[in-house]
Parts: C-alpha cells; structure tokens; sequence
C-alpha cells in the first residue's frame, strides 16, 4: 500500500534534482574563465589573528605575485603571539606591504567584519582582493587572473580548496567545499548571487561604501561573504573565476569537533538569507534526502526491483554526468567515484547540525 507514494516520492525528488542538475551545475561545466589582461592597481586585503605560522608561510606567495601594481593589507587583529614581529619583519623587505594593527585595548565584536572594515578604508585602490591568513594562492598568477573579471564585472567570485589528507574527515569536508562551491558557483552563472567565499574573493570598494558595509548585519559574527554579496550582487556585475591558477589552498581542519561548530555556524546565518536563496538552497538538499529516503524504503519494502534499479541509475548516471567536468575543475577528482556514498553521508551530518541548532546555536566565532 506504500509502493505508490514511495514511488510518487522518488520520481518528484529525482525530477527536482534534474531540474537543478540541468539549469544551475551544468551551467559551471561549460563555463570558460576569460584571459584578458588588467593592469589597474589593486589592493590585497588579509586580516589575521594570531596567525603566525600561517603568515609565515604563505604571506610571502602572496606578495610574490606576478602582478605589476598592488599593495597587500595585513590587518593584524589583535594577536598576542608572533605576528607583529613577523610583520614588522616582511615590512623591511616588501615596500608594498601595509600593515594595519588593532590594538588590544579596542572592544570589537567577534568574527572579521571590524578588521576587514578597517582593510577596505585603508587601501589605496579600487580593486580589492581578499584572502584569508591561511590560505595560500595555488600560482603567481592568481592576483591577476581573478582580478582580469573586472573589465565587465564589480565583484569577483572565486573557488577557495583545502590541503588534501588522509582520513574521512578530510573527505568529507573537501566533498562539501566542492558542493558549497558548486552551487554557489552555477547559482552566480544563472543570475542568483547569494554568496562567495572570503578565501578568495574580489569586489570594487566604491560597492563596500556604497552599501554602508556591514552596517545591516554587524550584529552577526559571520555574513561578511554571503549577506553582504546578496547585497551588493545583481544580474550584471558578477563574475566567477574557476581557473586552477586562481584557486586558493586553506588549511584544513583536523577535529571533527571544530568542523561541526564551524558548518553549525554558517547555517545560523543562512536563516537570514533572502526568501528565495532559502528556498532554492532549502529545496536542492531536500530533493536528495527524499530521493536516497524514499528509494531506501522501496527496497526495503520489497517493490518491484526493476523500478528501484531503473530509478538508482537514472539518479547515479546524472550525478556522475554533471560532476565530472566541475570535480575535475575544482580539483576534487579523488572524489568523484564514491561521491554518492559522501552525498548521503554529509545529508545526514547535515540533518544532525541543524537538529543541534534547534536545540541550541552556536554563540561564539569558534570553539
């Protein structure tokens, strides 16, 4: 007697996922990044706390970038460790390098909106590029090639990875970068910005003063790179940027502790996303969950088998149709072949994260 709305249930949930394979991810896989020069000077804004080793080690790839005019911004947040006599040391060495400190006396709200604020007032130039301490830009060309969009676009989107390690932990949180960057990647294509990554992003500061900031959300820790592109984005001034040279490289975390705060803290924000960027993003995992849900209880139950394996493959086939050339792209390709085990798995850590929510938000930047 349940064979019906099972089967109802699976077809609605694989027709929905087709509809969003088919008008927003294949949208990314014939996406081609534009090569033209740009020569403006720009503006690279990075703002650190207690990033030492971080800074250390990957600052110096960002101030060696094969660009022939910017400035890097190190907005140095209050760090009580190493950082200011790191900083005070590059400083000697690279004349565009600008340092910004906050002191430690200054009462300022969690999270990096006061810091990057304070970045954006001080630079020079109307290009900005902004990247986080720990990330690492993946050639000298990445400044550059980001920054080219901005001959027929204000704000720039690009991709952000993590290092690549063993362990599932790993997996699963560069299987949910790649997922994150997917749609909001192909949501951008299709005219429905509702978000970047501060990892590596880029945007005209006459937009930043134009929009008063942060001030419509400064009561949030986070939205600095989703609520404020909603913003500031429309049809015409986005662009993306998907070339491999214009990747970044982040640290990445190791505890699945801190992942599960980090992912429960992003979803406090999206509740104040625009009502249809939470019913677009709200409808897509749905679909799935329905469809794995749904085409579980039908062999459970014992339905005909032809149906259930003709929905199964139908569901797979299109799934490995529509990642291959993004994973490819966005440099997940050991991924790929076992991604639909990874897609259930996040579904359901993602189910636990918003139950937790409902019990109880996450009130601090981190853990």
């Amino acid at each position: 007697m349940f064979i019906n709305p099972l089967l109802a249930t699976t077809l609605l949930s694989l027709g929905l996922l087709s509809f969003y394979y088919s008008y927003f991810f294949l949208k990314l896989n014939i996406y081609k990044s534009s090569a033209l020069n740009f020569s403006e000077p720009i503006s690279i804004i990075v703002c650190a706390k207690n990033e030492f080793h971080n800074l250390k080690e990957k600052l110096p790839a960002i101030l060696n970038q094969d660009y022939p005019n910017y400035e890097i911004i190190v907005v140095n947040d209050q760090s009580v460790d190493d950082t200011t006599v790191l900083l005070k040391e590059l400083k000697k060495q690279y004349h565009n390098l600008v340092v910004v400190t906050i002191e430690k006396h200054i009462n300022e709200r969690p999270g990096k909106k006061f810091a990057l604020t304070l970045g954006i007032k001080t630079a020079k130039y109307e290009q900005l590029l902004l990247t986080d301490a720990d990330c690492i830009p993946n050639s000298k060309n990445w400044a550059m090639q980001m920054c080219s969009n901005f001959n027929s676009a204000d704000i720039v989107l690009g991709y952000g990875s993590y290092e690549r390690k063993k362990g599932l932990l790993n997996k699963l949180i560069r299987f949910d970068t790649f997922n994150v960057a997917q749609q909001y990647l192909s949501y951008a294509l299709a005219g429905q910005t509702y978000m970047g990554v501060g990892r590596n992003m880029a945007y005209k500061k006459s937009l930043f003063f134009e929009n008063k900031g942060f001030a419509n959300h400064l009561h949030i820790t986070s939205g600095d790179d989703d609520l404020f592109i909603q913003e500031i984005a429309n049809k015409n001034n986005v662009s993306i940027e998907i070339t491999e040279q214009a990747h970044t490289t982040s640290t990445v975390i190791e505890k699945w502790r801190e992942w599960a705060y980090q992912k429960r803290r992003h979803i406090t924000t999206a509740s104040l996303y625009k009502t249809k960027f939470k019913i677009l993003l709200t409808l897509y995992p749905y679909a799935q969950t329905l469809f794995w849900a749904a085409l579980f209880l039908l062999f459970l139950i014992k339905a005909p088998l032809q149906f259930c394996i003709i929905l199964l493959g139908v569901k797979i086939f299109l799934s490995y149709l529509v990642n291959y050339k993004a994973m490819k792209i966005l440099k997940v390709m050991d991924l790929y072949w076992m991604h639909p085990v990874y897609e259930i798995m996040y579904l359901c850590i993602q189910g636990i994260f918003v139950l937790l929510n409902i019990v109880s938000k996450p009130k601090k930047w981190s853990r």
